[in-house]
């Protein structure tokens, strides 16, 4: 018997290799509800720009789509999404071996870059442009770069967001190589410091990318920590944006 471990604890029954897509749901749908007659499963592979997966009961037959850059995942890692979907649907816990060995997987460095390329060929992009009615932001990246990166960064696309969101002020996309930054600041009425403390936040992404180690994913790294500290009047910039 063929068995194909990842990583982490030895489940009860591991994936097998000639198991089908269906019949690895159908066997963890008996195992999380032993008394639940198995309905018609259906696994259906999209062309998502990310690693989604839904999972969907309706009229006796159980859909399930997952991201088509998973088709070639191996067994176990199917049978981690299987727990985590049908334990979500049937509000079980997911054990914990499972929901490891899949955020794992997803962060091996050959399954990242699959990712990124695929977000960059499917997914879909708003950037304004630079120019807002009374703000410039290309301007600012400019000015921050000399003043704070000698000039070194390369300029992303620039852009402000469709609406004025006040719970996303700011963020730099990698996958399109993009700083957007939230309307609430193309106001002349609103402190130019809260502005160009966001740009300089999503610059600092742009030059510290996210460090992967095993299951995490730092986002902040001590060096972008290090690097942030050395805004003037930082302290007064955070105290603006916590008024807007």
């Amino acid at each position: 018997m063929d068995i194909y471990d990842l990583t982490g604890p030895e489940p009860r029954q591991s994936a097998l290799f000639f198991e089908t897509a269906v019949e690895i749901y159908t066997r963890v749908l008996r195992d999380l509800r032993p008394r639940t007659p198995v309905p018609e499963i259906r696994v259906i592979f999209r062309r998502y720009a990310n690693a989604n997966s839904s999972i969907r009961l309706e009229d006796g037959k159980l859909t399930v789509k997952i991201a088509d850059v998973l088709e070639g995942a191996p067994a176990p890692i199917v049978e981690s999404l299987a727990y985590i979907l049908l334990g979500k649907l049937y509000r079980r816990p997911v054990p914990r071996m499972y929901a490891h060995r899949y955020r794992l997987y997803l962060n091996r460095r050959e399954i990242r870059q699959k990712l990124q390329l695929v977000r960059q060929i499917r997914g879909r992009k708003f950037v304004s442009g630079p120019e807002g009615s009374s703000r410039n932001l290309e301007e600012i990246f400019e000015r921050l770069n000399a003043q704070y990166f000698n000039g070194l960064l390369g300029q992303p696309q620039l852009g402000w967001s469709r609406r004025p969101a006040r719970g996303i002020l700011g963020h730099f996309d990698p996958s399109h190589n993009a700083i957007v930054i939230s309307r609430i600041f193309d106001d002349a009425a609103k402190p130019l410091l809260a502005l160009e403390y966001v740009m300089f936040h999503e610059m600092l992404h742009l030059r510290y990318p996210v460090e992967h180690t095993g299951i995490r994913r730092c986002v902040h790294t001590h060096e972008f920590r290090k690097a942030e500290r050395t805004f003037p009047r930082l302290a007064e910039a955070k105290e603006l944006l916590k008024k807007l």
